[in-house]
């Protein structure tokens, strides 16, 4: 198309959209999808949402939200929009013919052993897409992925496969999501996001979709700007996350206590330590500094990255060691010991366990012959109540801030304990009164116990 041709199809466009008559898809109904698509639905668009798993389709269309866990107003405004006629899910991708706008928020992880991404998902939704493409239509991709991919993957495949061209038949944007579990839709809201365009015209497009329902800062760049950005604040957050790691290590090693190291460290201005953890969960933030680093020239060589993403895969070693002490203090051995592991979400009051550290948890521990119990009251599977998990137990390992562990008795913990052993991963329980409830505890950071 002309130049003039371009433009006038992106004013169509953009007049359908402030009309709120544009038809809109958005592909993956998960944490970022589901929460997008109502959002969306709530300003009087119609949205088809696709996904893969029938199950979830299902409790979508019954007006029920899939997600569990705290999630404040996404199960009333799901229920408002589906029943308004708004929002209707399918797995069918030819319900995509038409869509004038179309959302991708599908996972992209990395591979395990490599950490290169994994993008099977977002490739086998280019490839839908493709072939049901129509001329006009504005694919944004929402998922976070590593710079170039837009370029390399997204753009190429989507080509190749529906015959048109990008910037000139479609359009494409990249707008990653800034979302965080027990606040999905308040983040959609307020987070200030970057429209990344394959056009500056594009991107403007973009600014006028996102504004009808997003009211925080929306940023122009081109797609490129916009993957280094999201990948790059993640791999801010995982570097001073292993800083604080790291320094709770060095306070036990020392004998300090790293919660009072860091209240006073924060003294100072400019300064601010983040919490010790058993490690770092979630969709993101393992993933996103592998993703940065991977959009780089060959023989590029990165060193701050890589170091914060060891330190902090290794936290769940930590907490078996700090167990495995607390066990011979009690004249027990992790082997044939009965372990309660709290927690098994890798956020509180949430039930989202993708790359929990619980997990890498509890698999240590099989691996040294242990029988462990996990409890958590949002995640599937392992909804038992927590005297269940606690009774009998030789030691409770707590792993998440869930709200419901907070309130628990000590005392009352101690009793149910056939060994009495406490590890206290997230300063959830404080150390004094522990020991005066009779328990042997050990916390991430705490070098100094009280007599």
């Amino acid at each position: 198309m002309t130049d003039e041709r371009i433009s006038q199809t992106l004013r169509r466009l953009e007049e359908k959209i402030l009309s709120r008559s544009a038809s809109i898809a958005v592909i993956g109904m998960g944490y970022v999808g589901l929460p997008l698509a109502c959002l969306i639905a709530s300003k009087n668009f119609r949205v088809q949402g696709i996904e893969r798993r029938p199950e979830r389709v299902a409790m979508i269309n019954s007006g029920r939200s899939p997600i569990e866990g705290n999630e404040p107003g996404l199960a009333t405004l799901l229920a408002d929009v589906v029943s308004g006629g708004r929002l209707h899910a399918g797995s069918d991708y030819e319900d995509l013919r038409g869509a004038e706008v179309v959302f991708v928020a599908v996972e992209t992880p990395v591979d395990e052993v490599d950490h290169l991404p994994a993008f099977q998902a977002l490739e086998s939704a280019c490839r839908d897409i493709a072939r049901r493409l129509s001329r006009g239509t504005l694919i944004i991709i929402e998922s976070t992925v590593a710079p170039g991919t837009m370029r390399r993957v997204v753009r190429r495949i989507l080509e190749e496969g529906s015959g048109l061209r990008a910037d000139n038949e479609f359009f494409l944007g990249h707008c990653p999501e800034r979302l965080m579990p027990g606040k999905l839709l308040a983040n959609l809201r307020s987070m200030h996001r970057i429209c990344g365009g394959g056009t500056p015209k594009t991107a403007e497009v973009m600014v006028s979709l996102y504004k009808q329902f997003v009211d925080g800062d929306l940023d122009v760049g081109d797609c490129v700007t916009a993957e280094i950005v999201k990948t790059a604040e993640n791999a801010f957050r995982d570097v001073n996350i292993a800083f604080a790691n790291e320094l709770a290590l060095v306070c036990e090693a020392s004998g300090a206590d790293f919660w009072h190291v860091r209240e006073l460290v924060n003294k100072s201005p400019g300064r601010n330590v983040l919490f010790a953890g058993p490690g770092v969960g979630g969709h993101c933030i393992p993933k996103d500094p592998w993703l940065l680093a991977s959009g780089l020239p060959p023989g590029t060589q990165l060193n701050l990255i890589p170091a914060a993403r060891m330190v902090n895969d290794d936290m769940p070693a930590h907490i078996v060691a700090l167990a495995e002490i607390g066990l011979r203090k009690a004249g027990r051995t992790l082997s044939g010991s009965r372990l309660a592991v709290m927690g098994f979400a890798y956020l509180e009051n949430s039930d989202d366990s993708r790359n929990s550290p619980s997990a890498a948890v509890v698999s240590r521990l099989q691996e040294a012959n242990a029988e462990v119990i996990v409890q958590d009251p949002f995640v599937r599977g392992h909804q038992r109540r927590m005297e269940n998990a606690l009774d009998g137990a030789d030691c409770a390992i707590f792993l998440v801030a869930h709200a419901g562990y907070l309130t628990l008795d000590l005392v009352a913990m101690r009793q149910r304990l056939r060994t009495p052993v406490l590890i206290d991963g997230r300063n959830l329980f404080n150390a004094r009164d522990a020991h005066l409830a009779g328990l042997i505890y050990l916390g991430i950071g705490r070098g100094e116990q009280p007599a």
